[in-house]
């Protein structure tokens, strides 16, 4: 097992995180996904009932996917690391 001395040295040579996504895309990612989510729920309620509702089904999991995206960019944005 390696010495504390020798980790503390070696993780100070680590770099400094990057993240995928820029925190300065956050704003607008989270305003795209979240005008997408409430259009598509538009959509969703203008829609026709069917007796299978695979549109119906295809248009809430996109909507939900969207606004759970875009909820999270928005908190990441204001500083609530979630």
């Amino acid at each position: 097992m390696a010495s504390y001395t020798s980790v503390k040295a070696l993780y100070a040579e680590l770099p400094a995180y990057q993240p995928l996504v820029p925190t300065t895309a956050l704003p607008a990612i989270a305003f795209l996904f979240l005008t997408l989510a409430f259009l598509l729920t538009f959509f969703l309620t203008t829609l026709k009932t069917t007796s299978i509702p695979v549109t119906e089904v295809g248009t809430a999991l996109a909507a939900a996917f969207l606004a759970g995206g875009g909820v999270v960019a928005l908190f990441c944005t204001v500083g609530v690391y979630v």
